[in-house]
């Protein structure tokens, strides 16, 4: 179990609790302690100095309004920041080069990331470490074999995959599920009012994923335990049978 708090501004006192007390209501289960990115920086300021140590950063100052025009990092930076006494972010030195792997639900996926989105940022202007260093740092450290997440994050795993290879790591399986949408498009944001997990009519929400998922639970499923009901999806789990698709709309 990991608490991805690295965005520690945007972390609400709480939540990551009640995170935990929904997932065990459901009758998901972990090993240990949840790893919580917060109090891991040192680890990710080590890799952040091994990279640097190979001359593979540089510091940038320009803002995010300076780039908002640009479809890509266009490298202003790389010869070194303009205006230093602005706040500075670390990025990457991307070179050009192709990034393919199989994702284990849509296919193979190309990329090149410095095409793609140019020198990535993997510490912030605000001197927080950027989410890309943190996940391939934690999922090393925590021995990740499979990562199951939605396809939202598919042309994500490109600059992943690179900085694994650059940190001497291992890469995990991927598999990118479609995203469930609002009936517009849209993600599920509380931003836009979408409802949230009903934490207290665990099991019809749980047959509801499984038909998602294409399982086909029995009509008799609903009043299963929650861990009746996980025995029963993994004895009849067939990754094939997930739709290869980025999205499906969310109804009713």
């Amino acid at each position: 179990m990991r608490i991805e708090d690295i965005d520690r501004p945007r972390v609400i006192p709480g939540a990551a609790d009640r995170i935990l007390r929904t997932l065990e209501r459901f009758g998901l289960q972990w090993h240990g302690s949840p790893l919580r990115q917060s109090e891991r920086t040192a680890r990710y300021e080590s890799a952040l100095e091994s990279l640097r140590a190979l001359g593979l950063t540089f510091e940038c100052s320009c803002s995010r309004s300076q780039l908002m025009d640009e479809e890509r990092y266009p490298g202003h930076c790389r010869a070194g920041a303009l205006a230093l006494s602005q706040p500075r972010a670390v990025r990457l030195r991307v070179d050009p080069v192709l990034i393919t792997f199989k994702d284990r639900i849509q296919g193979t996926f190309r990329q090149d990331v410095a095409a793609a989105v140019g020198d990535v940022v993997i510490r912030r202007r605000d001197g927080l470490i950027a989410y890309l260093l943190a996940v391939v740092v934690d999922d090393a450290a925590q021995r990740i074999s499979h990562v199951v997440r939605g396809a939202d994050l598919l042309d994500n795993t490109p600059r992943q995959l690179y900085l694994q290879r650059l940190l001497g790591e291992n890469s995990p399986a991927y598999a990118h599920v479609p995203l469930l949408v609002e009936p517009d498009g849209s993600k599920l944001a509380k931003t836009l009012r979408s409802v949230p997990v009903a934490s207290q009519a665990v099991m019809p929400t749980l047959v509801r994923v499984f038909r998602l998922l294409n399982l086909s639970p029995p009509a008799d499923l609903c009043s299963a335990t929650p861990a009746e009901a996980w025995r029963w999806a993994v004895q009849h789990w067939r990754i094939d049978r997930i739709e290869k698709r980025l999205s499906l709309t969310l109804a009713g």
